[in-house]
């Protein structure tokens, strides 16, 4: 997860690395290539969570890893608008398999009280990736290779790197906890044991028509849906913070070292955002960490010109605002049921996420630099309505988990049999448990939410 992260905010470190001069690139060609990534990324997003159902998870993300690694690596020999626009495409549909696969994955691994804290560990990778890039991109300003830039550099490590990756995560990463090479025999029915409480099931191959209705007509799955489009037009910061640093008024130098400060302010807020919601839950520590972003934002925008340190640490404080995407990534699995259900609603969720990043890169246009007001104001506006979608989210929950908890609900699900031959071909009926009968939470009367 984090060579992805890294591969795609390439992008934005190019910035600093010369990648405008050297690929003839305008100001606004340079956004189009931010939002044409999730552009492909939209069109792409259901196709391949149809396929993360049909196809083993880990294998299917390896493939996408693989061809992204080459995809990284033209970027290296494109020297045009044109060229760039066709690789980013390229890397927007491989991405549509990543964030949804980690998700899938860590929902049939881990418990819905787990998941908030695990998907946060492999989302502050980000912050990490940051860090890496930060310092690879040092040294490239220190290299001169004649005719090949250090953005051209960059593409190079960070696509060769991302080629290994796809290697190992093809005989590494797990598809299933049945088929988990680090698990004994004993240990996959444990783990299968212990994830009856998410009343989720495990995977399920088959496409059932009726769960996808029931996703498009379930009200919670479009509060997530409009929370991750708005929420997200934030995201493409990470494509334009080398130039908003260094328009407050740093060298390119200076500027590559302070975006390592960037990687690690997103893990530290990540890990308070994921420690908070274990205490008062997800959608009280998602709304809560809104605010410090809320209030970065708007001192970027008031703070004076020549106050570049007060800017710089402003806008740290700014990034605040990304850790509640984290802990609603994590909330997301805890909240459906049924693996039809769950792959379309992460479908439908990222399809928005892909909205929210594609808008995003329009604001940041060159008329508003170098102090991009515009942008900031609208970055403060969407971090409130987001903080509000959360509370409205959990307030949806909360009344549903109520009114199941008053109900007097039935149902005949608790004695469902199948019939099983046994070693000596003899048949006979078998109990299966309500939690493997892959039910949504509308049809599993006994499924609560997590608040």
């Amino acid at each position: 997860f984090s060579m992805t992260f890294a591969d795609k905010t390439t992008l934005g470190q190019s910035a600093i690395l010369g990648i405008l001069p050297g690929a003839h690139l305008t100001q606004n060609q340079f956004n189009w290539l931010g939002t044409i990534f999730y552009l492909s990324y939209l069109v792409f997003e259901f196709p391949q969570n149809r396929a993360l159902q049909y196809f083993p998870v880990g294998k299917w993300m390896s493939i996408n890893i693989f061809v992204w690694a080459v995809a990284l690596l033209c970027h290296a020999a494109c020297h045009s608008f044109g060229a760039l626009f066709a690789v980013r495409f390229i890397l927007g549909a491989c991405e549509g398999a990543i964030t949804p696969g980690f998700m899938i994955v860590t929902s049939m691994f881990y418990t819905r009280e787990e998941q908030t804290r695990r998907v946060g560990y492999w989302f502050l990778m980000n912050g990490f990736a940051i860090v890496f890039l930060g310092f690879v991109s040092f040294g490239l300003l220190h290299t001169s290779t004649g005719g090949f830039m250090p953005w051209q550099w960059l593409m190079i490590i960070t696509g060769l790197i991302t080629f290994l990756t796809s290697i190992a995560f093809w005989f590494l990463f797990p598809d299933s906890p049945t088929s988990a090479w680090f698990l004994t025999a004993e240990e996959r029915v444990l783990v299968i044991e212990r994830i009856k409480v998410n009343q989720a099931g495990v995977e399920n191959k088959t496409w059932k028509k009726d769960q996808f209705i029931e996703t498009l007509k379930d009200p919670k799955v479009w509060i997530m849906a409009l929370y991750a489009a708005v929420s997200c037009v934030f995201l493409p910061l990470s494509n334009q913070r080398q130039i908003i640093v260094s328009q407050f008024g740093f060298s390119p130098i200076v500027t590559t070292l302070m975006g390592c400060v960037d990687g690690l302010v997103e893990v530290v807020c990540i890990l308070i955002g994921i420690t908070l919601a274990r205490f008062i839950g997800r959608g009280y520590a998602g709304s809560l960490m809104y605010l410090p972003g809320i209030l970065g934002a708007i001192l970027v925008n008031a703070l004076p010109s020549d106050n570049r340190i007060g800017l710089l640490f402003s806008y740290w404080v700014a990034i605040f605002s990304i850790c509640p995407f984290a802990i609603f990534l994590g909330w997301v699995p805890a909240l459906t049921a049924g693996h039809t259900k769950r792959t379309t609603t992460n479908a439908i969720i990222m399809i928005f996420y892909a909205i929210g990043n594609a808008a995003g890169p329009f604001m940041w246009k060159k008329q508003y630099q170098p102090r991009n007001h515009v942008p900031w104001a609208v970055i403060a506006c969407c971090s409130f309505i987001s903080g509000l979608l959360l509370l409205a989210l959990r307030f949806t929950l909360a009344s549903e988990n109520k009114r199941r908890a008053a109900s007097h609900e039935s149902d005949s699900l608790d004695d469902v049999y199948v019939e099983q031959k046994d070693d000596s071909g003899a048949v006979h009926e078998a109990k299966v448990d309500r939690a493997f009968l892959d039910l949504t939470d509308k049809q599993n009367v006994k499924f609560r939410y997590i608040l």
